[in-house]
């Protein structure tokens, strides 16, 4: 006979209904934001120093370790292609240390506060004691937030101070003697304070944007002015009569840079400054901010894949990239709303496979800092940072996007003979209301093997801009092959500008096709550039080009105080501005439109 099971099987009814009802809750769990926390403190890595002012002995010890490995004058500019990178995190107190700052070197205070953090003395010191060398190559380092006295800071490009408070004298140069005190070439001063003078000396150009000064003293070709309070200079068109100083009352929109702040449980945060329009002087109000907290920051470093980076990215996670050497496999892309991208110690990202080595998309709020860029072996890169989509996304100007001391080379620590590096575009900015605060493009002039010719490590412009509304804070773009900056999109505005045209192009590829330092595109309506200069030097061949800045001839289209300069070799620039302007060359070196 038959009967039934004391233990009978649910019908098959109520498994599919269990079935879906797990698939459910796991699709919704993944749907969900990212919940689970990094470590705070994280782990460092070894290049990343945080120092105590309790141990000043040790602290004096690192950084002179460090300077003789990446600094000094012997061998000149030592370091300068160096592979270690290094931060430099001091604590809130008053450090007894003198330090000298070499390259790839970030010198950072951890307080809410540059008065925080008290540092005894800074600086960097001219990289060749032979004035024809100076401070030419003295690049790639930076200060932030803390407090010192008398500083000395002889630099070039790609060497911001930000968020500090100068209790002396600033010298943005060294003399050792001879001719020209060392041909200091460029640099960025933001958001400090500096009780004494600040003597420009042999600068030949440069950038001090919401800082109080007591004094500016001297200025060679470009000085600009941009918000700044207390003894503010004048605008004075050309150095005739007077220093060449562009002036603006008011920075129209800026957030500070994001920055590390260590709390008093010796946790840490990222303290993101809020916007601001129209400031004026450096910040008072250190409260205007949002923080975030470190279990919401992946801490990378350079043995991390792109491929967890962007797992980390995509989950909601702000990132920090600490020093080292990131060999990108594929794009760091940032599609999350005010997503925060923080470097510190110039940690260097290389395009292996010929992607952007950042792709932002179509999203507001973003910010990415502190980072240097270059291309990679044998491969040819169309875009190497890809700022919003192809297609153009507008942006929002009450939540602009920011970039903040992105540098970037082509070529420098290759050797030529042994592979190139390629790019088409440097920089792209596709997306409207983005505001890019101070940055170097450079196609390297020389490498570790020497002075590069006959357009090796080719690259054809240094940014190009596609967005509506995009604002530039001290932009320098040098020898690119094409136009070195175009700007096609409207309402574009450029704080200071600094371009040396290639010096191993021909007549027949740089002249003929018209090339220039800086063209805004034919279809826009409106621009403004403040303080831009574009020099030259075609050392291998004779090259004439006929302007420095090309624009259309629009009411709305206006550049304030533009100039050519001929530094050395053959040929010229033949006007400043649209053709006009006298031409720069052997007999006439320098040429101000006022």
């Amino acid at each position: 006979s038959t009967g039934t099971s004391t233990h009978p099987h649910p019908p098959n009814i109520m498994r599919l209904s269990h079935a879906t009802v797990v698939f459910t809750i796991a699709s919704l769990l993944f749907l969900l934001p990212y919940t689970s926390s990094e470590p705070n403190p994280p782990t460092w890595p070894s290049n990343v120093y945080i120092f105590d002012q309790s141990n000043s002995g040790y602290t004096q010890t690192v950084v002179d370790r460090v300077f003789a490995e990446n600094g000094g004058d012997s061998p000149t500019f030592n370091g300068q292609f160096s592979k270690d990178r290094y931060a430099f995190l001091f604590k809130p107190g008053n450090h007894n240390v003198d330090v000298n700052v070499g390259f790839y070197t970030s010198v950072i205070g951890i307080g809410q506060t540059p008065s925080n953090t008290i540092i005894n003395t800074i600086r960097v010191q001219n990289g060749d004691t032979d004035y024809q060398g100076g401070a030419l190559d003295n690049f790639w380092r930076s200060a932030e937030n803390f407090q010192t006295g008398y500083t000395l800071w002889a630099v070039s490009q790609a060497c911001p101070m930000r968020r500090i408070l100068v209790k002396g004298n600033l010298d943005l140069y060294q003399y050792n003697g001879g001719c020209c005190a060392g041909f200091a070439s460029g640099g960025f001063l933001a958001d400090s304070q500096v009780t004494g003078q600040i003597n420009s000396g042999s600068q030949q150009q440069y950038l001090a944007r919401n800082t109080y000064m007591t004094q500016w003293n001297g200025g060679v070709w470009n000085m600009v002015f941009v918000g700044n309070s207390g003894g503010v200079p004048a605008t004075h068109c050309s150095n005739n009569n007077g220093n060449p100083y562009t002036t603006v009352h008011a920075t129209p929109v800026i957030a500070e840079k994001p920055y590390v702040v260590i709390n008093s449980d010796n946790t840490f945060s990222i303290y993101v400054p809020n916007v601001e329009y129209n400031k004026v002087g450096p910040t008072t109000n250190y409260n205007n901010r949002r923080v975030i907290d470190f279990s919401n920051v992946f801490v990378a470093n350079d043995s991390v894949s792109v491929d967890v980076i962007n797992s980390k990215l995509s989950q909601g996670l702000h990132l920090l990239l600490t020093p080292g050497h990131y060999q990108l496999s594929d794009s760091i892309v940032i599609d999350r709303d005010n997503t925060i991208v923080l470097g510190i110690g110039f940690p260097t990202l290389a395009s292996t496979n010929g992607a952007p080595v950042i792709r932002v998309g179509s999203v507001d709020g973003v910010r990415v800092a502190g980072i240097l860029i270059e291309g990679g072996s044998g491969v040819h890169i169309n875009t190497l940072l890809q700022w919003g989509p192809t297609s153009g996304y507008a942006g929002n100007p009450s939540n602009p996007g920011f970039m903040y001391d992105i540098f970037a080379r082509v070529g420098g620590p290759n050797d030529k003979s042994q592979y190139q590096v390629s790019v088409g575009i440097v920089i792209q900015i596709n997306s409207g209301n983005v505001v890019y605060d101070n940055t170097w493009l450079w196609r390297a002039d020389h490498d570790v093997n020497g002075l590069v010719y006959n357009s090796n490590n080719p690259s054809l412009n240094g940014l190009v801009v596609n967005g509506h509304n995009v604002t530039v804070y001290g932009l320098a773009v040098e020898h690119h092959l094409n136009d070195l900056v175009l700007w096609n999109g409207d309402g574009g505005s450029t704080y200071f500008y600094q371009a040396e045209l290639p010096y191993d192009v021909t007549q027949q590829n740089f002249g003929q096709p018209g090339y220039a330092g800086y063209r805004v595109g034919n279809n826009v309506q409106s621009h403004q550039a403040y303080g831009v200069g574009v020099y030259s030097f075609f050392r291998d061949h004779s090259v004439t080009t006929p302007n420095g800045f090309v624009s259309p001839s629009k009411q709305g289209v206006k550049f304030v105080n533009p100039f050519t300069r001929f530094l050395s070799g053959l040929g010229e620039i033949t006007h400043v501005w649209n053709g006009n302007g006298a031409a720069v060359n052997t007999g006439h070196g320098l040429q101000y439109l006022c």
